[in-house]
Order: structure tokens, then sequence, then C-alpha cells
């Protein structure tokens, strides 16, 4: 099987020739600090990955009158909604503010960066009354289909071509409500939601309509998957009540018009999930992602996991990188391996991978870990 052929067969729960083994995002922090910069896909080819091309082919709505912003490549603009970017003075970190200017207001966030990752220091929605902006004047970007597929034309059968649904300007996360938690900031927006759950709603409704103008777009893109969630919504941060509330009957709707267009849904969790685990897989996703076990700050069981939705949607994860991707012998990484393989690949259906990107990392464990992989065959 190529490496796109085992990353189908399991994401359509059938066995492949052999467990199909790779990693999240590969972190350019990783790639520069110890791969002496080489790309992501080098790093695929170095350690004998099964890889994966991220893409998100956007292009503006012209019907609504938008357009690229050439003040800020990447985003779309339009006569009412318009960002621009200025970098700050600072004593330790890089830190932009970016503004947006609307006919009724502006908004603004500002963005430190460090060698690892980026955080917001001030979040976008300051004022109840800012969600009226965004609702009325916010940009709604659709698939580029042509340029999907010529990605995945280039790419081939080498391996799994991956996308996700557009987050928020700037800093946000695929889910509504894990995008209105970069806006907002979760502490506040947990808060609200308990004092005037009306007020997110609108909010989530506002974001809702951005992904779906997107969901509806795709149809002829050939993207293998496309990620939606977020940790924001992961049963180490919010209540199963917030969950059947405020993130089910909003990302379900994007599973829906995402499967109307042929596109099939992993959600990612980024941290516990066991509590709402029936409730991921009801939203009719294709495949849930993370797995992280409980030394790594999540609660998956691997096992349990398996024998209660593993019949439903295909595993990605479960491999713990924070114990076994760094001081311990190669021997340790190989039997988590083995551990995640004996309890989850039964049948197939199943993706080894980190359970989230990493930082740090020694490139023998990697490269022990890619080695069990590999040697996980099925009969």
């Amino acid at each position: 099987m190529t490496s796109k052929e085992r990353f189908l067969a399991a994401i359509n729960r059938q066995t492949p020739d052999r467990l199909p083994v790779t990693t999240h995002h590969v972190m350019p922090y990783f790639l520069a600090q110890y791969m002496g910069g080489i790309s992501p896909q080098a790093f695929f080819d170095h350690f004998v990955l099964d890889p994966i091309h991220w893409i998100l082919p956007m292009r503006p709505d012209a019907g609504r009158g938008e357009y690229w912003n050439e003040m800020l490549p990447g985003t779309v603009a339009s006569d009412t909604w318009h960002a621009e970017m200025i970098e700050l003075p600072a004593w330790k970190y890089r830190v932009q503010r970016y503004t947006i200017h609307t006919p009724k207001g502006e908004l603004s966030c500002v963005l430190e960066f460090d060698r690892h990752t980026c955080w917001l220091t001030e979040r976008i929605i300051k004022r109840k009354q800012d969600i009226d902006l965004i609702g009325e004047f916010m940009t709604r970007p659709l698939c580029d289909v042509h340029a999907a597929n010529e990605e995945a034309a280039l790419f081939g059968g080498r391996g799994l071509v991956r996308g996700t649904m557009p987050c928020f300007e700037f800093f946000g996360q695929p889910g509504c409500w894990q995008d209105a938690a970069c806006l907002v900031g979760i502490e506040p927006l947990i808060m609200l939601a308990l004092e005037d759950p009306d007020w997110v709603h609108r909010l989530l409704g506002i974001l809702l309509e951005r992904k779906l103008a997107y969901a509806r777009s795709m149809a002829g893109a050939n993207i293998d998957i496309l990620e939606l969630g977020g940790g924001d919504a992961s049963s180490t941060v919010i209540s199963p009540a917030l969950f059947e509330e405020f993130v089910l009957p909003y990302d379900s709707q994007i599973v829906a018009a995402a499967h109307a267009c042929g596109q099939k849904i992993v959600y990612h969790t980024c941290g516990g999930m066991m509590p709402i685990l029936e409730s991921i897989v009801s939203m009719g996703v294709d495949a849930i992602e993370t797995l992280a076990p409980a030394g790594m700050g999540g609660d998956a069981r691997l096992a349990e996991v398996k024998r209660r939705v593993g019949d439903r949607v295909c595993l990605i994860g479960g491999f713990d990188q924070y114990h076994f991707l760094k001081g311990c012998p190669p021997e340790a990484t190989r039997a988590e391996v083995r551990r995640c393989f004996d309890e989850a690949g039964e049948g197939g259906g199943f993706i080894l991978s980190p359970s989230d990107h990493f930082f740090d990392a020694e490139p023998a464990l990697i490269e022990a870990f890619s080695q069990a992989a590999r040697a996980s065959t099925y009969p």
C-alpha cells in the first residue's frame, strides 16, 4: 500500500497492510532545533513516517464584494472589513497588533511570539457589542477548489492531504466554541455561557455562518480529511453539559455541510474526551483525534475508546510523546507503540500519532517510534 492508501483504509475503518504512523503538525521550532531546518516533508522522509500535507485553500467571495488584503497577505478584505498589522516595541518577545476597520468601529488584538509558538495577550472581543461588528461586516472566505486540487495532484499518492475549517482572523480554532474562546478568552466565555447564554449562542451563530460558507463551497475539492474542534471544548476545560449546549449543535452542522460536499471530518480535542466521547461521535465525524493519556493532561484509555466507538469512527493519536519521545530508552518507546497497537489496532481504523504536536523530542526516539509502528502489521 502507499501511505495515502494506508491512511484512507484506516479512515474508512478498514484494515491496512500495517499500522499507519505519522504525526500532527511538524513544528518549525523542532525542525530548526533538532533537524537542521529541513522541511516538514523531508522530516517525514527522514523518519519513514506516513506523510501529511496540510492545506487551507481559501479564496475571497467576490459575490459579496470581497478581495485579497494586499496589506496583510493571506487575509480577505472588503470595503467594510479591512485589517492591518503593526509591530510593537517589545522587551523579550515579538509583538504584533492587528486592527480591523469597519464603518461602525474597530476591533483589535495583540499577538506575542517566541521560538515555539504564539499567544494572545489582548482578545478581539472586549465588549459584548463587538459581536455586532463581526456579525455585520465579517468576511466569509470560500474554498478554492482549483488550488486544492492542484496541491493534491502534486502530492499524489505520497500521503494524506489534510485541511481544516477556517479559524477567525489571525488566531483561532476550527470549531465554533473553540473559535469563540480565542475571541473572548475561555474563562470569560464559560462565565458568559452561564450568565448570558443568549449572547454566547448569538456569537456562536455568527461564527458558524462563516464556517458553513466555507464548508458549503468544498464540492469537488480533493482533500482527504478536514480538522474540526480544538482544545477549548475538551472535557478537561468544559463540562459535558456545556458541550451538549454550546458545541454539539453548531459543529454538527459543519460536519453535515462538509459531508454534503463529499468531505470527511476529524474532530480534534487537545485534552480530555472520555465523558463526551459519544457526544463527539454523534456529530457524525469520521475520525476522532488526540486520545491523550492521563500523563499528558488527557484521560483517554485506548482500549475503552476502541470498545465504545471504534466501530463508528477512525481513531487517530494515542501515543504519549511527553514520556516516550524524550528522556527514555528506545525500548520504552517501542513498548508504548505496542501498547497503542494492542489496545486500538484490532480490525484497523487506527492511525498511530503523537497525541498532539511536539516541540522537543529526541530524533533517536522518533526513529524507534517509526520503526516499531512500521513493524506492527495486520494478518
